[in-house]
Order: structure tokens, then sequence, then C-alpha cells
């Protein structure tokens, strides 16, 4: 959620350090007033993918259950609720939560991380900030613990209802490493179990270990002395084989064995999740001896419609007594480009002498399944709440409340925009999507390969300010199509950021007049990105057609996010930092 949070803070129900903060009334407000600037009437998002055109047989769902860019995905159950978080990165408000009944339909219900007096992401690359949460719920208290890189290390927040409002962070800085899980035991005992380095230095690149810490739920504390923080994976299934970039443990008691899930490989192609078990946490954790429990690096990556790069995944054990697992994966278009990021996926665990198996090694992940055997009332999804198929999504910007499917850059100030009169104002900040500090932006993820977007606007008073619509993978790879009034006319044109060279793809001038309505679209085909615009109700004129989408993949950007589609004011007379993430 987008609104600002006070300062006067509640107990939270069972930490009894951690403390809840109070919702003011929604941020932007009605009575303030900011700057001219440039005034937006609405923005449509609308997915085209072919994979989603054939409607769903009778008892199907479809995969992925979350497109776009949401990784890393955590989950738990509360009843017959089912909530999942997942990695935001340098994106605010951070770590999106999404509510389901059946573990197929997902809702956006809030975010976690919305307070900013929490968290500074100034000066971080995109694809640093808030790193793979993990999500459980215990005893009437929901817990998420992550990772915030390069901006304070490890912390725990607790909730009493998902949607918020959140505790303030513990910080836990005896945690080093990323990817922190939280396990609650059935005697009571509570353990945190990360990424880290090995004992002693490391062997090889991408080298990492597992280690195991108690934590006294009591005392809100790590418990430290002998035996705290130990090794409990060390590089992976088998150090022998050099396996790199253990990660994203989680662990489950389940039937007398302790379960150790974690992702293997890097997450890229050889992405793949590995488990361990143990009957005591104070034994060694031993390896399946099939492991990996899921991969696709061994299929034909020239293979029609790959799903590719799967791994990061959490188990849920459903009401009806099911184990499904959500995971993270990638639909490229070509090679290993996709602009999409690393989506979640939904399968069902199978046991193998009591080891679980997610998918036999060599069979490809379905892009439809049979549904979970989930017994509840449902609520159907309006199109408007869908997170996958080919969907629709349109802000008319009539209510004061930003919707949380928004996305902004590194801050959590909005000063800068309001909305009124059924319009979105956005005043220039100091900073261009070039530089690494908080911008007048806000973005819609991109989460279909083929898309349309579009806004009107209405065309700016003031010099020096352009605005327009983004595609954004990070600082140093972006498009911006946008317009700015000169001294008797206006300019449009369309700029393309690569490796942090700027260049213009279009540069003309169109003849109208202050306060008149413009519609800019852009439409994405997998590799290929094209700009149009339409004054009043004419037909759209194309100003650049088919210019390189993979520019804003993680192929050519590199990084961990998927794009963004959005919009963007800037001044034209300061717009001219060209860092790199």
């Amino acid at each position: 959620m987008t609104s600002m949070f006070s300062r006067v803070c509640l107990l939270a129900v069972t930490l009894p350090i951690l403390l809840a903060c109070q919702p003011k009334s929604a941020e932007p407000v009605e009575d303030k007033q900011i700057p001219a600037g440039v005034s937006f009437n609405w923005f449509e998002y609308q997915g085209k993918d072919e994979i989603f055109t054939q409607p769903l047989a009778e008892g199907e769902y479809q995969n992925p259950i979350v497109s776009g860019f949401y990784p890393d995905p955590s989950i738990t159950r509360k009843g017959d609720d089912y909530y999942m978080v997942h990695s935001s990165f340098s994106y605010t408000p951070g770590v999106p939560i999404l509510h389901s009944r059946d573990l197929v339909n997902w809702q956006l219900v809030g975010h976690v991380l919305t307070q900013p007096e929490q968290f500074k992401f100034d000066g971080l690359g995109v694809s640093r900030g808030i790193f793979a949460p993990t999500l459980r719920y215990h005893d009437g208290v929901f817990y998420m613990i992550t990772t915030a890189v390069d901006a304070g290390g490890n912390f725990l927040v607790t909730a009493t209802d998902p949607a918020g409002p959140w505790s303030e962070p513990l910080w836990l800085p005896e945690i080093g490493g990323i990817d922190p899980d939280i396990f609650f035991d059935d005697d009571g005992k509570v353990y945190i179990a990360h990424n880290d380095g090995p004992d002693g230095e490391p062997l090889y690149e991408g080298h990492r270990a597992i280690r195991l810490w108690e934590f006294d739920l009591a005392t809100n504390t790590v418990v430290t002395g002998e035996g705290s923080g130990r090794v409990i994976v060390n590089g992976g299934v088998n150090i022998a084989d050099k396996p790199v970039w253990i990660e994203g443990p989680h662990i489950y008691k389940i039937n007398g064995w302790y379960y150790l899930t974690c992702a293997e490989g890097g997450t890229s192609v050889n992405h793949s999740q590995v488990v361990f078990r143990t009957k005591s946490l104070s034994e060694p954790f031993v390896p399946f001896e099939n492991n990996p429990i899921l991969s696709q690096r061994d299929l034909d990556p020239a293979r029609a419609n790959p799903v590719t790069s799967t791994g990061h995944a959490d188990f849920i054990q459903t009401v009806e007594g099911e184990w499904w697992s959500v995971f993270l994966a990638t639909r490229p278009y070509a090679d290993n480009f996709y602009n999409t990021g690393r989506e979640t996926y939904l399968l069902p665990l199978t046991w193998q002498n009591e080891w679980p198996v997610i998918l036999p090694q060599g069979q490809a992940v379905p892009y439809r399944h049979v549904k979970p055997k989930i017994d509840v009332e449902l609520t159907q999804l309006s199109a408007t709440d869908a997170l996958t198929g080919n969907f629709t999504w349109r802000d008319e910007f009539s209510q004061q409340e930003i919707d949380p499917r928004w996305n902004f850059l590194r801050g959590f100030d909005r000063s800068w925009l309001q909305v009124r009169n059924d319009k979105l104002d956005m005043q220039a900040s100091a900073f261009d999507l070039s530089s690494q500090q908080q911008t007048s932006f806000m973005g819609h993820r991109q989460q279909h390969g083929r898309f349309s977007v579009r806004t009107s606007l209405n065309l700016p008073t003031q010099q020096d300010i352009s605005g327009g619509l983004t595609a954004l993978q990070n600082s140093g790879f972006y498009y911006y199509f946008a317009v700015q009034k000169q001294q008797d006319n206006y300019r449009l044109f369309v700029q393309q950021v690569n490796k942090g060279q700027a260049s213009l793809l279009a540069d003309t001038v169109i003849n109208a007049r202050a306060g008149q309505e413009l519609t800019l679209l852009v439409n994405g085909d997998k590799g290929h990105v094209s700009f149009a615009y339409t004054l009043v109700d004419g037909a759209p004129i194309d100003l650049v057609v088919n210019a390189d989408a993979t520019l804003l993949s993680t192929e050519s950007a590199g990084g961990f996010v998927g794009a963004m589609l959005g919009l963007h004011v800037r001044n034209e007379a300061s717009s001219n930092n060209r860092q790199v993430d």
C-alpha cells in the first residue's frame, strides 16, 4: 500500500519489542497542492500472450499462477486462507503480499513494508534492496523475515492481519548473508536458517553454505554461543561437484523428519531445487539421492514455449492434506531473453520413500494442471484483480488512494504526486530514471511478452518539463516516450538508454495546444517494442516501430527484476545523470 504511516505505535500482539504503526489516511490527500507538472487522465495495461488464449478445461489451472516480476515466492496458510510474499528489491512499497482461497486465483492485498522511516534505498541499484522473504503463520501471528541487501541486513516483522499494519523491523545483526527462513518446531523452539559464506575461505566461486541459529521468541533475540550459526549444508548436495549458490532455505517437520529444501545452481538456466532431511536438528542433513527435485536445465532450450530457471521453492499443505509447491520460473521468448522477470508457478508435491518431489527429472513444467482438491467457497475475482492469463487493467485515477499495483523506485515519498478531479498530477523531481535516487516514476509490472500500454495526458503548460510512458529495466536500460512543451509547439520523442548511453530514436514536433489531450501507446511483442500516439480521436500515428526490446531483459541488463511499464515526468533541463545499475 502507498499510504504514509504515523509514528504513533502500538504493541504487536506477541513480540513485545516489535512495534506496529497505524496507517494514516492515504497519500496523496485531496487538499494538497503540488506545482505544475503533467496531468494523466488514465493508464491501461493489456496482456496478449498466446499461451493464455485457449480457455481452461474444467478443473484446470493456469501456470504461471502469478505472471510477471513476482519472484522468490514464500507461502503460508491460516485456516482456509493462503498468503504469499515475494522479493521487491529496490521497489516500494516493499514485499507484495497476495491472498488466495484455492492456491490458484491470487489477489494482491497490500505490501509488508510501507513505512518511510524503516528503509533507505537511495543510491542502490534496482536489483538491491529486499531479497527472498519467508512468510510463516504461527499461533495467531504472521512472521515475515527477509534481507535488505546494502540497506541494513536481515530483519523480522510481524502482523496479526497480513494486509497490515506490520511491525517495525527487528534487525538481526548476528545473521549474515541472505534469504533467511524462520521455522517453528513442535517443541516450542524457533530456528533461523539462511545463506552465508562457508567456514574458512570459499573453495571456488559460488561456494556458499546454509547456516542454522536458534531464535528466542520470548526475548526476540538470536541465541549465540557454541554451535550457534553452524553450517548445516556446505556448498550443496555434493561439495565434490562444486555446486554453486545454495540459497533460499526452508525447513519443515513432516512425519518425524526435518526436511530442508534449498535452491542450487544460481537463478538462471542452471537453477534447481534440492532437498535434505534428518531426524534431529543436532544431526547432519542427508541429501536426497535423486536430487534435484525440480529443474529444467536438462531439457532442449529450443523447445516451444519453454519454462526455464525453475527453483526457489516453498511447500504448503492444504486443509485437505495435499502438499503443493510454489516456485519461480521464467518464460524466455528467445535464448535466455525474457522481459517479464521471474514469475510464480504451482505444482503438486509427490512423495517417494518419504522424499518430496516437485517434478521428475526430464519433465517440462506444464502450463496447465489439475487444480488442488480444495473444498471452499470461492469469490470470483474481477478481471481487474487477475494476476495471470490475458487481462486488461485500467486505472482511471478516480480513487484517492494509489492502487497497490503501482510500484515506485527506492523511496516512500509521494509528495510529488496527487490524485484530484479524476486525474493524476505528477511533478518532476531533481532526478531522472538514470539516477539511483527516487524519481517521479510509478510502474506496473510487464506480465506478458505481448502487451499494449496506453495513457492519456494533458499537454503540459510548463517548458522544460516532459512526461509520458516508460519501459524500465534499470537505470542503465530503459525507454522513455514523452512530450515536452517548447516555446510555440510540442516536442514528442522516444529516448533509448542502453548500457547507460542515451540516444533518440525519434524526435518530432506536433501541432497542438496546451491542455489538449494526447494518448501515448507502447506495444510490446517479445523482443520488439513500438511507440505510437494519437491526438483527440485520431488514428494512431507510429513514431518508432520494432525497436529492440531485448535491452529490457535481465540477459542484457543483468540483475533480478522484470521490466516495469509506467509513467514518468522529468525536468529536461537537469536530466543528465547516466549512472548504470
